[in-house]
């Protein structure tokens, strides 16, 4: 066999530079595709790592004052996670438009409210305990008094200035059943002072240094520990002077937030919804009107509203609600109107019961109803009077109205 001369070598030599640069170029083409393909999952300056977590929103301890997430999509917030935020307001119901419901997996992160079963059990005690004691403080204005019971709980007891307000407090919790949202506020009871009946009996003589009357209807309210302060969110902070105004709310004004700041805004919106029915001026509402005086009140704790351990809004001392807040209704409306304007986006089962109590036309006698079933002492305090009864089901009406134009709003983008 002959061996290859120079010519031959030669040839073969060409013929593997050949095939080796075909193998160069073919591994370089698959190394710019998972490039592209790497370049589309990780966005530029994320390649090859996780993107960040959220981070938490407004504290949930100490005074909740902490600012929510300042960052920009170009410091973190991937389109993959503001897409993430978009899909938690998705809507549940397909014949919706979407944008004015909260998604029903976000409203599942929202912590849960005071048990219905539990606070049926401690309404049942409560009514049934002594009060063993009275003490000032921790339950608001100095007629009030902080009341340790028989069984060892507690219990805020609330002396109106008149009786309306003590009626709000009562019927504003049972309307607060009849939207749907009454784990958001702590179970309450009336209790008629007697100074020598059995429940009053032991602390007679801290009776007559409260100057209670004879024979007053006051409210009971359980005792809850470690509330902390709320600061409104980011959506209704404003300043005295300031060219912003109270926006509404709506899905598409959303982008950027983290999951924590999107639950507590859930709660907001039922927040807003009740206090505009009930005509509520004593909260967030106090808060607007004191922006003339104190262009940083909105960056302060929200009056009579905490949050439980849990993260969980809790709405107390509603007695400014409903008959109290009707009478001011020209005071105050100039403040509860914006608010609701505010909101254009709300929780599917209390705009539900918005619809039917407007389609029925029956607001004020459904609160009767369970106002008369739940509370024993309904007869002592009485009801709404026939005009306040027609106010509730007109701003019923006109909450009605207001989803109804967000839905239209939201159709139209």
């Amino acid at each position: 066999m002959k061996r290859p001369g120079r010519a031959g070598l030669g040839s073969l030599a060409a013929l593997w530079l050949l095939v080796l640069g075909s193998l160069l170029g073919l591994w370089s083409g698959l190394q710019r595709e998972q490039a592209a393909e790497q370049g589309r999952r990780f966005p530029t300056g994320t390649a090859g790592r996780r993107l960040p977590q959220e981070q938490r929103g407004w504290g949930r301890g100490g005074t909740g004052d902490s600012a929510p997430d300042s960052r920009s999509p170009g410091q973190g917030e991937s389109r993959g996670a503001q897409k993430t935020f978009r899909a938690l307001l998705t809507l549940p119901a397909p014949a919706e438009p979407r944008g004015i419901f909260w998604s029903r997996a976000l409203e599942q992160q929202v912590p849960p409210g005071f048990d219905p079963e539990q606070a049926a059990s401690w309404l049942e005690t409560t009514r049934a305990a002594r009060v063993a004691s009275l003490e000032r403080g921790g339950c608001g204005r100095s007629s009030n008094r902080l009341a340790w019971l028989s069984d060892g709980s507690r219990a805020c007891v609330r002396y109106g200035i008149n009786p309306e307000q003590i009626q709000g407090e009562a019927l504003s919790y049972q309307l607060a059943e009849l939207l749907g949202i009454q784990q958001r506020l702590p179970p309450m009871t009336l209790a008629l002072v007697e100074a020598r009946g059995r429940q009053w009996g032991q602390v007679r003589d801290e009776l007559r240094g409260s100057h209670w009357a004879e024979g007053a209807v006051v409210s009971l309210t359980q005792w809850v520990d470690n509330l902390t302060d709320v600061v409104a969110p980011a959506p209704w902070r404003s300043e005295a002077g300031s060219s912003r105004r109270l926006q509404p709310l709506a899905a598409g004004e959303l982008g950027g937030l983290t999951q924590s700041q999107l639950v507590e805004l859930v709660q907001w919106t039922d927040l807003i919804l009740f206090d505009y029915l009930t005509a509520n001026f004593d909260r967030l509402v106090s808060n607007l009107f004191s922006l003339q005086w104190d262009p940083r009140v909105m960056h302060r704790a929200t009056s009579n509203l905490h949050r439980a351990p849990n993260g969980g809004l809790v709405f107390i001392d509603n007695e400014a609600g409903l008959v109290h807040g009707y009478r001011l209704l020209s005071m105050w409306d100039k403040y509860n109107e914006p608010l609701l304007r505010s909101v254009c986006i709300f929780r599917e089962a209390t705009a539900q019961r918005v619809r039917e109590l407007h389609r029925l036309q029956n607001a004020a006698s459904e609160l009767l109803r369970l106002y008369r079933t739940h509370e024993p002492l309904s007869g002592r305090l009485g009801f709404l009077s026939e005009q306040q009864a027609q106010l509730l089901q007109g701003r019923i009406d006109l909450v009605h109205k207001h989803i109804l134009h967000c839905k239209a709003m939201a159709t139209s983008l």
